[in-house]
């Protein structure tokens, strides 16, 4: 069993810095397509938003405040409210829906 160990450890080097040299070794000219540039725009966005959520509704013991805090801070960021007041607004709907809830 502890042979193995090292064999996994290898396995995650291997994996995670293949994924971070091969782009660079292989593409050495500007991306010009489109879709491509655009693609490689937004994964950041994604991949913050695809871990985000889920811990927002996931915060609290209901699903329902973490829900309730996150449909209301959408709300508010829409209306020009900035990040402070946001996330204080979110975390008194979530500790209010939590109150009422239980």
């Amino acid at each position: 069993m502890s042979g193995n160990i090292y064999i996994y450890i290898f396995t995650a080097f291997a994996v995670s810095y293949l994924i971070r040299v091969l782009p660079l070794t292989l593409i050495r000219k500007p991306i010009k397509n489109r879709f491509i540039r655009s693609f490689l725009y937004y994964v950041p966005y994604v991949t913050l938003s695809v871990m985000t959520f889920p811990a927002i509704i996931h915060a609290t013991e209901s699903p329902f405040a973490g829900l309730a805090a996150l449909i209301f801070g959408i709300i508010l960021s829409f209306l020009g409210a900035g990040l402070f007041p946001v996330a204080v607004c979110c975390s008194l709907i979530a500790f209010a829906a939590q109150y009422f809830i239980h």
